[in-house]
């Protein structure tokens, strides 16, 4: 099959990136795990310099630690670690339902987004006017979330089965996506790189763990259903359960001794 277009130091580079985080999600790069610029280039078949590209670009989100004597190591994040990213993905989630419930304009209406919104009452009805606002939901367009439920549907089948592959993949994309409907995608990509960071985290608890399937969050659909129909007290409810149960696996870690490390270097 023809390419697609030329293949430059900058998408090569990315493809690298994609690689190598893939690995590490996937957990055959464990954490601890160090390898040099040349290791990866000879694994590749490429030149440094992209492969340099690479690893810091990765080391900027935090999935490496970087060494100027010993090149570059897999980060291992912590319990506690886990438990900030579960904080400041509940903090800035919360931020962004709470923002659009209380915009005045544009805001979206509780009833579904096909109906058109009834006009505002007049000046002297301004105390219901203001509790209609703070009652206002988040309404996204349900052919706005065709793909969405694509990924949740896919993603829940997998937590349900407890198919870390499938899922993590299928998970990210879920959240990327919903994220860039209700967000900025400053914010979405920040949201992003937490949730990379907390399944770099979990990856090699969970593929240990009989009990895989028990901590597996499958709620995906519950969350499309809630956001398509406007529902927000639901919308909430479906997070704060989403929150509740990474909290309470991380509870469950501290119980349990820290995931064997790997830091010899790739073959």
């Amino acid at each position: 099959m023809p390419a697609s277009g030329p293949v430059t130091r900058s998408t090569l580079r990315q493809q690298i990136a994609d690689a190598l985080r893939d690995e590490v999600l996937a957990g055959r790069l464990q954490p601890g795990r160090e390898f040099t610029v040349k290791q990866i280039a000879e694994q590749y078949g490429v030149s440094a310099t992209p492969v340099r590209e690479a690893l810091v670009d990765l080391s900027a989100q935090g999935l490496l630690d970087s060494d100027q004597h010993k090149g570059f190591r897999v980060h291992q994040f912590s319990v506690e670690d886990y438990r900030g990213m579960v904080e400041a993905r509940s903090l800035i989630v919360d931020g962004i339902l709470r923002r659009r419930a209380t915009a005045e304009a544009p805001s979206p209406d509780p009833r579904p987004c096909a109906e058109p919104p009834v006009a505002e009452p007049p000046v002297a009805e301004a105390p219901v006017a203001e509790a209609r606002v703070a009652e206002r939901r988040p309404c996204v367009p349900a052919e706005a979330l065709v793909s969405v439920r694509r990924r949740a549907e896919a993603a829940a089948r997998a937590a349900r089965a407890g198919d870390l592959d499938i899922l993590i993949g299928y998970d990210l994309r879920f959240w990327r996506e919903l994220a860039g409907l209700v967000t900025n995608h400053y914010i979405a990509d920040f949201l992003h790189r937490l949730r990379v960071q907390a399944w770099v985290f979990a990856v090699p608890y969970l593929r240990g763990d009989r009990r895989v399937r028990d901590w597996l969050w499958s709620g995906h659909e519950d969350l499309v259903d809630a956001v398509e129909a406007g529902d927000a007290p639901r919308v909430v409810a479906v997070l704060d359960a989403y929150h509740g149960h990474s909290l309470e696996w991380a509870a469950h870690l501290e119980h349990l001794p820290a995931p064997r490390t790997a830091p010899e270097p790739p073959s």
